[in-house]
Protein backbone atom coordinates (compact mmCIF):
# COMPACT_ATOMS: atom_id res chain seq x y z
CA UNK A 1 0.00 0.00 0.00
CA UNK A 2 1.27 3.52 -0.97
CA UNK A 3 2.45 6.29 1.96
CA UNK A 4 -0.56 7.67 0.67
CA UNK A 5 -3.49 5.49 1.11
CA UNK A 6 -1.69 5.27 4.74
CA UNK A 7 -2.18 8.53 5.75
CA UNK A 8 -5.55 8.57 4.44
CA UNK A 9 -6.05 5.44 6.99
CA UNK A 10 -4.54 7.07 9.82
CA UNK A 11 -4.78 11.18 9.29
CA UNK A 12 -7.27 11.78 12.08
CA UNK A 13 -5.02 11.07 14.41
CA UNK A 14 -1.64 12.82 13.58
CA UNK A 15 0.61 15.16 15.92
CA UNK A 16 0.76 18.70 14.94
CA UNK A 17 3.77 17.49 12.30
CA UNK A 18 1.17 15.14 10.01
CA UNK A 19 2.40 11.82 8.30
CA UNK A 20 5.48 10.57 10.34
CA UNK A 21 4.66 11.16 14.44
CA UNK A 22 1.32 9.43 14.24
CA UNK A 23 -0.60 8.62 17.58
CA UNK A 24 0.38 5.22 18.66
CA UNK A 25 -3.36 4.18 19.47
CA UNK A 26 -4.29 2.94 16.09
CA UNK A 27 -1.55 0.99 15.62
CA UNK A 28 -1.50 -2.28 16.53
CA UNK A 29 0.83 -3.78 18.89
CA UNK A 30 2.52 -5.90 16.25
CA UNK A 31 2.95 -2.61 14.65
CA UNK A 32 3.94 -0.93 18.15
CA UNK A 33 6.54 -3.59 18.78
CA UNK A 34 8.07 -3.65 15.20
CA UNK A 35 8.68 0.54 15.79
CA UNK A 36 10.37 0.12 19.11
CA UNK A 37 12.67 -2.95 17.70
CA UNK A 38 13.99 -0.17 14.57
CA UNK A 39 14.51 2.38 17.21
CA UNK A 40 16.62 -0.04 19.54
CA UNK A 41 18.10 -1.15 16.48
CA UNK A 42 20.02 2.07 15.30
CA UNK A 43 20.48 3.37 19.24
CA UNK A 44 22.86 0.41 19.43
CA UNK A 45 24.62 0.87 16.23
CA UNK A 46 28.17 1.76 16.22
CA UNK A 47 28.53 5.46 15.66
CA UNK A 48 31.96 5.06 14.60
CA UNK A 49 31.35 2.51 11.81
CA UNK A 50 28.66 4.48 10.19
CA UNK A 51 28.46 6.61 7.02
CA UNK A 52 26.45 10.36 7.34
CA UNK A 53 23.39 9.01 5.91
CA UNK A 54 22.83 6.31 8.71
CA UNK A 55 24.41 8.63 10.99
CA UNK A 56 21.74 10.83 10.42
CA UNK A 57 19.15 8.53 11.19
CA UNK A 58 20.88 7.11 14.58
CA UNK A 59 21.01 11.20 15.36
CA UNK A 60 17.24 11.62 14.76
CA UNK A 61 15.89 8.56 17.08
CA UNK A 62 18.10 9.80 20.23
CA UNK A 63 15.72 12.30 20.65
CA UNK A 64 12.54 11.21 18.83
CA UNK A 65 10.24 8.13 18.24
CA UNK A 66 9.94 6.84 15.25
CA UNK A 67 9.26 7.85 12.25
CA UNK A 68 9.14 6.81 8.61
CA UNK A 69 11.49 9.84 7.70
CA UNK A 70 13.48 10.07 10.62
CA UNK A 71 15.10 12.96 9.57
CA UNK A 72 14.61 16.90 11.08
CA UNK A 73 13.40 19.01 8.15
CA UNK A 74 9.78 17.21 8.57
CA UNK A 75 9.84 19.03 11.89
CA UNK A 76 9.58 22.28 10.11
CA UNK A 77 5.95 20.98 8.73
CA UNK A 78 2.37 21.76 10.96
CA UNK A 79 -1.09 21.32 10.03
CA UNK A 80 -2.17 24.38 11.95
CA UNK A 81 -0.41 26.17 9.10
CA UNK A 82 -2.56 24.50 6.76
CA UNK A 83 -5.95 26.34 5.59
CA UNK A 84 -8.54 24.65 4.17
CA UNK A 85 -11.40 26.44 1.99
CA UNK A 86 -14.70 25.04 0.93
CA UNK A 87 -16.61 25.66 -2.55
CA UNK A 88 -19.61 25.60 -2.15
CA UNK A 89 -20.44 25.13 -5.78
CA UNK A 90 -19.50 21.53 -5.39
CA UNK A 91 -19.64 20.98 -1.83
CA UNK A 92 -15.46 20.29 -1.89
CA UNK A 93 -12.88 20.98 0.22
CA UNK A 94 -9.78 22.60 -1.57
CA UNK A 95 -5.80 23.77 -0.28
CA UNK A 96 -4.02 26.09 -2.10
CA UNK A 97 -1.08 24.76 -3.81
CA UNK A 98 1.60 27.38 -5.31
CA UNK A 99 -1.71 29.25 -5.62
CA UNK A 100 -3.97 26.59 -7.85
CA UNK A 101 -6.42 24.73 -5.96
CA UNK A 102 -5.84 21.10 -5.39
CA UNK A 103 -9.36 19.17 -4.34
CA UNK A 104 -10.09 16.31 -2.30
CA UNK A 105 -13.42 13.96 -1.80
CA UNK A 106 -16.48 14.94 -0.13
CA UNK A 107 -16.47 12.86 2.56
CA UNK A 108 -12.89 14.50 3.91
CA UNK A 109 -13.01 16.63 6.49
CA UNK A 110 -11.01 19.63 7.89
CA UNK A 111 -8.40 17.48 9.43
CA UNK A 112 -7.90 15.30 7.23
CA UNK A 113 -7.41 17.41 4.62
CA UNK A 114 -4.60 19.20 6.48
CA UNK A 115 -2.90 16.05 7.83
CA UNK A 116 -2.86 14.95 4.17
CA UNK A 117 -1.40 17.58 2.71
CA UNK A 118 1.03 18.44 5.82
CA UNK A 119 2.18 14.61 4.61
CA UNK A 120 2.33 15.71 1.18
CA UNK A 121 4.71 18.66 1.93
CA UNK A 122 7.30 16.56 3.98
CA UNK A 123 7.15 14.07 0.98
CA UNK A 124 8.50 16.77 -1.40
CA UNK A 125 10.37 18.35 1.04
CA UNK A 126 14.15 19.51 -0.95
CA UNK A 127 15.67 16.86 1.80
CA UNK A 128 12.88 14.06 1.59
CA UNK A 129 14.07 10.60 0.21
CA UNK A 130 10.71 10.68 -1.54
CA UNK A 131 11.14 14.16 -3.30
CA UNK A 132 10.61 13.36 -6.95
CA UNK A 133 12.50 16.53 -8.80
CA UNK A 134 15.35 18.59 -8.00
CA UNK A 135 16.96 21.55 -9.48
CA UNK A 136 18.56 19.16 -12.12
CA UNK A 137 16.03 16.42 -12.82
CA UNK A 138 12.46 17.85 -13.69
CA UNK A 139 10.13 18.47 -15.95
CA UNK A 140 10.80 20.46 -18.79
CA UNK A 141 8.85 22.94 -21.16
CA UNK A 142 6.49 21.38 -23.67
CA UNK A 143 6.63 17.94 -22.02
CA UNK A 144 4.05 15.20 -22.24
CA UNK A 145 3.48 13.72 -18.62
CA UNK A 146 2.04 10.73 -17.19
CA UNK A 147 1.53 10.91 -13.64
CA UNK A 148 1.02 7.01 -12.68
CA UNK A 149 -0.85 6.60 -8.92
CA UNK A 150 -1.86 10.32 -9.23
CA UNK A 151 -3.92 10.02 -6.37
CA UNK A 152 -4.51 14.21 -5.66
CA UNK A 153 -2.28 15.21 -8.31
CA UNK A 154 -0.14 17.09 -6.59
CA UNK A 155 2.72 16.35 -8.92
CA UNK A 156 0.80 17.28 -12.24
CA UNK A 157 -0.72 20.14 -10.61
CA UNK A 158 2.95 21.74 -10.07
CA UNK A 159 3.99 20.98 -13.24
CA UNK A 160 0.68 21.68 -15.35
CA UNK A 161 1.73 25.17 -16.60
CA UNK A 162 4.93 23.49 -18.17
CA UNK A 163 3.56 20.58 -19.73
CA UNK A 164 1.78 20.25 -22.76
CA UNK A 165 -0.23 17.36 -22.34
CA UNK A 166 -0.37 15.57 -18.84
CA UNK A 167 -2.14 11.82 -18.31
CA UNK A 168 -3.30 11.12 -15.12
CA UNK A 169 -3.19 7.78 -13.75
CA UNK A 170 -5.81 7.15 -10.88
CA UNK A 171 -7.40 3.36 -9.89
CA UNK A 172 -9.08 4.76 -7.16
CA UNK A 173 -12.32 5.78 -7.79
CA UNK A 174 -12.78 8.23 -4.83
CA UNK A 175 -10.35 10.50 -6.54
CA UNK A 176 -11.48 11.11 -9.55
CA UNK A 177 -13.94 13.49 -9.02
CA UNK A 178 -11.05 15.92 -7.20
CA UNK A 179 -8.83 15.09 -9.64
CA UNK A 180 -11.36 16.43 -12.75
CA UNK A 181 -12.33 19.61 -10.32
CA UNK A 182 -8.33 20.49 -9.64
CA UNK A 183 -7.51 20.08 -13.35
CA UNK A 184 -10.56 21.95 -14.85
CA UNK A 185 -8.81 24.96 -15.51
CA UNK A 186 -6.60 23.14 -17.85
CA UNK A 187 -9.01 20.08 -19.26
CA UNK A 188 -7.90 21.02 -22.91
CA UNK A 189 -4.41 19.48 -22.33
CA UNK A 190 -5.51 16.62 -19.14
CA UNK A 191 -6.84 13.04 -19.48
CA UNK A 192 -7.98 11.45 -16.25
CA UNK A 193 -7.47 7.61 -16.88
CA UNK A 194 -9.04 5.26 -13.57
CA UNK A 195 -7.36 2.19 -14.88
CA UNK A 196 -4.52 0.86 -13.30
CA UNK A 197 -0.58 0.26 -15.11
CA UNK A 198 0.17 -2.95 -15.59
CA UNK A 199 2.41 -5.69 -17.16
CA UNK A 200 -1.36 -6.32 -19.17
CA UNK A 201 -3.95 -5.19 -21.07
CA UNK A 202 -7.18 -6.96 -19.19
CA UNK A 203 -10.13 -5.73 -17.71
CA UNK A 204 -9.60 -2.66 -15.58
CA UNK A 205 -5.70 -3.24 -16.41
CA UNK A 206 -3.48 -1.53 -19.10
CA UNK A 207 -0.07 -1.33 -20.42
CA UNK A 208 1.60 1.48 -20.63
CA UNK A 209 2.37 0.63 -24.28
CA UNK A 210 -0.98 -0.08 -25.34
CA UNK A 211 -2.12 3.05 -23.68
CA UNK A 212 0.81 4.83 -25.89
CA UNK A 213 0.00 2.92 -28.86
CA UNK A 214 3.26 4.26 -30.88
CA UNK A 215 2.89 7.89 -29.23
CA UNK A 216 5.25 9.70 -27.08
CA UNK A 217 5.89 10.71 -23.72
CA UNK A 218 8.61 12.75 -21.79
CA UNK A 219 8.12 12.13 -18.36
CA UNK A 220 6.92 9.55 -16.21
CA UNK A 221 5.78 9.48 -12.47
CA UNK A 222 4.99 6.63 -10.84
CA UNK A 223 3.94 5.76 -7.28
CA UNK A 224 1.94 2.41 -7.93
CA UNK A 225 1.78 0.14 -4.25
CA UNK A 226 4.84 -1.81 -5.54
CA UNK A 227 3.62 -1.89 -9.41
CA UNK A 228 6.10 -0.24 -10.75
CA UNK A 229 8.15 -3.57 -12.32
CA UNK A 230 5.03 -4.29 -13.41
CA UNK A 231 4.78 -0.99 -14.99
CA UNK A 232 8.25 -1.67 -16.63
CA UNK A 233 7.52 -4.72 -18.01
CA UNK A 234 4.71 -3.38 -19.82
CA UNK A 235 6.43 -0.81 -21.24
CA UNK A 236 9.23 -2.78 -23.35
CA UNK A 237 8.30 -1.05 -26.50
CA UNK A 238 8.70 2.81 -24.83
CA UNK A 239 11.61 1.92 -22.78
CA UNK A 240 13.59 0.04 -26.12
CA UNK A 241 12.73 3.01 -28.84
CA UNK A 242 12.00 6.26 -27.21
CA UNK A 243 14.90 8.81 -25.76
CA UNK A 244 14.38 11.92 -24.51
CA UNK A 245 12.44 10.07 -21.55
CA UNK A 246 13.01 11.08 -17.77
CA UNK A 247 11.19 8.41 -14.96
CA UNK A 248 10.12 9.06 -11.52
CA UNK A 249 10.05 5.55 -9.75
CA UNK A 250 9.17 4.78 -6.28
CA UNK A 251 11.55 2.13 -4.73
CA UNK A 252 10.44 1.83 -0.54
CA UNK A 253 7.08 -0.68 -1.87
CA UNK A 254 9.13 -3.94 -1.06
CA UNK A 255 12.49 -4.87 -0.48
CA UNK A 256 14.25 -5.51 -3.60
CA UNK A 257 12.38 -3.07 -5.63
CA UNK A 258 15.66 -0.79 -5.96
CA UNK A 259 17.86 -2.58 -7.27
CA UNK A 260 15.38 -4.97 -9.49
CA UNK A 261 14.19 -1.54 -10.86
CA UNK A 262 17.82 -0.28 -11.48
CA UNK A 263 18.58 -3.54 -13.19
CA UNK A 264 15.78 -3.11 -15.89
CA UNK A 265 16.18 0.97 -16.44
CA UNK A 266 20.65 0.27 -17.08
CA UNK A 267 19.46 -3.06 -19.49
CA UNK A 268 17.71 -0.05 -21.24
CA UNK A 269 19.63 2.42 -21.60
CA UNK A 270 18.69 4.87 -19.06
CA UNK A 271 21.22 6.31 -16.53
CA UNK A 272 20.13 6.14 -13.09
CA UNK A 273 20.47 7.37 -9.37
CA UNK A 274 18.81 7.24 -6.39
CA UNK A 275 17.41 10.02 -3.98
CA UNK A 276 19.94 10.81 -0.89
CA UNK A 277 18.31 9.49 2.44
CA UNK A 278 15.91 6.38 3.60
CA UNK A 279 12.81 5.65 3.89
CA UNK A 280 11.57 3.47 7.01
CA UNK A 281 8.04 1.57 5.31
CA UNK A 282 6.61 0.10 8.57
CA UNK A 283 3.76 -0.56 6.70
CA UNK A 284 5.27 -3.52 4.70
CA UNK A 285 4.74 -6.44 7.02
CA UNK A 286 7.95 -8.33 5.86
CA UNK A 287 10.48 -5.20 6.74
CA UNK A 288 13.65 -6.23 8.48
CA UNK A 289 17.37 -5.28 9.19
CA UNK A 290 18.39 -2.53 8.12
CA UNK A 291 14.82 -1.43 7.54
CA UNK A 292 16.08 1.06 5.10
CA UNK A 293 14.64 1.88 1.94
CA UNK A 294 15.98 4.22 -0.69
CA UNK A 295 12.46 6.27 -1.78
CA UNK A 296 12.64 7.21 -5.35
CA UNK A 297 14.75 6.38 -8.50
CA UNK A 298 15.48 8.91 -11.30
CA UNK A 299 15.92 7.78 -14.35
CA UNK A 300 16.93 9.51 -17.79
CA UNK A 301 17.57 8.13 -21.19
CA UNK A 302 19.36 11.22 -23.52
CA UNK A 303 18.45 12.75 -26.80
CA UNK A 304 20.15 10.52 -29.21
CA UNK A 305 22.25 13.27 -31.39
Amino acid sequence: MTLKRQIKKIVKWFTPYGIVEYRRKKLNQDQIQKEKEIVNYFNKLDKKSQDHEIMEIVNYFENNPFSVFPYNFMKKYRVDNITVYRDEACKMKYVLHEKKRMYFPKNWDDDSVRGYYNGLLIEQDTNSPHRYEDDEFHVNNGDILADIGAAEGLFALSNIEKASKVCLFECDVEWIGALTKTFEPWMEKVRIINKYISDQTKGEYITLDDFLNGGRINFIKADIEGSEIALLKGAKILLSTQDNLQMVLCTYHRENDAEDLKKILLENGFDTRFTKRYMIFIFDKSLKEPYLRRGIIRAMKKKIE
